[in-house]
């Protein structure tokens, strides 16, 4: 299972989440957002897969950011069109698009569909927020179980360390990992390496 940290900013903090062994690691570009990283990361690491989440991008401010911080893939919140995903993988760089799951509302067929033609490496499936995201709520797990596409995903959205064992209970068969954020903050953007060290290891068991 990929375990991915999302939301990093300081160097100090960086540095401790990357010796847990995560496997990605990923740095907000969205000016908006609380975990806003900045436009050049403090701290680059260098043992997990980076991942820069952008929100309805400039395309030449993006590939901008993601020459200077080093960016392995490019994880797309907004509105960016499957031809917008396409074009940014025949960059060589690994695309994920989010998709925002509404409580109380089915899952979006309709749209996922658009985006399940090989445009993108992966999905993201989390909690829709007018921010994109980091909002700490979860949404309903099973309504995952409506989408039948071939694109891999991850699971996000409020996954708090008392989830370990539901998180290992969940089974689909595009289920690749999960991304963690706002469950395991001290502030936002400062993750508590202790909460995160010990999910991980009961993931692992």
């Amino acid at each position: 299972m990929i375990v991915k940290v999302c939301g990093m900013c300081e160097e100090a903090n960086i540095r401790a989440v990357e010796r847990l062994g995560a496997d990605w690691m990923g740095f907000i570009f969205y000016p908006k957002s609380p975990r806003y990283a900045g436009e050049t990361l403090s701290c680059i690491p260098e043992k997990v897969k980076r991942v820069g989440v952008f929100v309805n991008e400039d395309t030449g401010r993006l590939l901008a950011s993601a020459e200077r911080n080093r960016l392995d893939a490019l994880q797309l919140h907004g509105d960016e069109s499957p031809g917008d995903c396409r074009a940014l993988r025949k960059k060589d760089f690994m695309v994920i698009k989010s998709f925002g799951i509404t409580a109380g509302k089915p899952f979006p067929s309709a749209l996922t569909e658009r985006y399940d033609d090989g445009c993108c490496d992966c999905f993201l499936f989390d909690t829709r927020t007018p921010l994109h995201g980091g909002s700490g709520k979860k949404f309903d797990w099973e309504l995952l179980s409506d989408y039948r596409g071939e694109t891999p995903f991850l699971l996000s959205g409020g996954i708090s360390p008392g989830d370990a064992e539901a998180v290992k209970a969940f089974s689909h068969p595009k289920y690749i990992g999960i991304d963690l954020n706002s469950g395991f903050e001290i502030s936002p953007g400062v993750k508590n390496v202790p909460l995160l060290q010990a999910f991980m290891e009961q993931l692992s068991r």
